[in-house]
């Protein structure tokens, strides 16, 4: 039996919306992947050369990008922050829609040192930065996880860079966009060496850009 095709998916926000495309791509994963209880991170699937994991969304990419994954599934922001060259991203999945934007208190950001300089808190240092260069402005990023909404209240810095898909967390918050920097959806992503030397790879971006251009066609 040739070697097993390791498939990443993401823990979050985009997984149910990505398990009926997989599905209709042939790589079903077995009932324990649906056990809320279960905390592996490796699971079989209904195919015998393949096996998921499913790990956070920005390990996703390192993991296919390295070729310890050959395939995976995850947002276009992840995509674009690390810009890997040795991944491949064939595919637009058209789910799992929404942006990447610039934010601060609704009274305006409190910690401007001068135009050419910011404080942003982000889980985006990279593409922040470019944004705020193509402004001619030098962005010091503060890396964060989570709870970037509550970095300007408490001071730690005046704006943040972060995901949006309704704009209700930014308003409970406090908190309007002021600038739209990327438009996101989900993407089959590949590792170009594993596209090159096996055939299944192909096959199954094949199989995945079949079931996307029969939903859009829909």
């Amino acid at each position: 039996m040739p070697q097993k095709l390791t498939f990443a998916v993401p823990k979050g926000r985009i997984l149910d919306e990505a398990l009926p495309v997989m599905a209709r791509a042939g790589v079903v994963p077995e009932d324990a992947f649906h056990d809320k209880a279960n905390r592996s991170l490796t699971f079989a699937t209904t195919r015998e050369d393949m096996r998921l994991i499913r790990v956070r969304a920005f390990d996703v990419a390192t993991f296919v990008a390295h070729g310890a994954a050959q395939l995976g599934i995850v947002g276009s922001d992840v995509i674009e922050e690390f810009d890997y060259a040795e991944l491949y991203a064939p595919v637009d999945l058209d789910f799992g829609h929404c942006h990447l934007a610039v934010a601060e208190p609704k009274d305006g950001a409190r910690d401007v040192s001068g135009a050419s300089h910011l404080r942003v808190a982000t889980k985006y240092p990279n593409l922040t930065r470019r944004h705020f260069e193509r402004q001619g402005i030098q962005a010091e990023c503060v890396k964060l996880n989570g709870a970037m909404e509550i970095a300007p209240e408490l001071g730690l810095a005046g704006r943040i860079v972060d995901l949006v898909s309704t704009g209700t967390t930014l308003r409970e918050n406090g908190l309007v966009e002021t600038s739209r920097i990327l438009d996101i959806s989900a993407r089959l992503i590949v590792n170009r060496a594993a596209l090159k030397t096996d055939s299944r790879v192909g096959a199954l971006v094949e199989a995945f850009r079949a079931d996307a251009a029969k939903r859009k066609a829909a």
